[in-house]
């Protein structure tokens, strides 16, 4: 890692909540509790390629760093 350290952190801490928050979307589709008007049919299948997504940078990400 490069950079200061607090820098580092902050960095860190801000791709764990856009992980968890993207999780949180991707789930809420799944199970239709967030909808997005007009396409409802196609909620969960939008939820599952978030979070197939989502695992797939998080994946991604840690092997970049090695």
């Amino acid at each position: 890692m490069e950079g200061r350290p607090i820098s580092n952190i902050i960095h860190l801490a801000a791709w764990i909540t856009g992980v968890l928050v993207s999780l949180a979307v991707g789930f809420g589709m799944i199970n239709e509790v967030l909808t997005i008007p007009y396409v409802q049919a196609i909620v969960p299948i939008a939820g599952w390629i978030v979070v197939v997504l989502t695992l797939a940078s998080v994946v991604l990400g840690i092997a970049s760093k090695f």
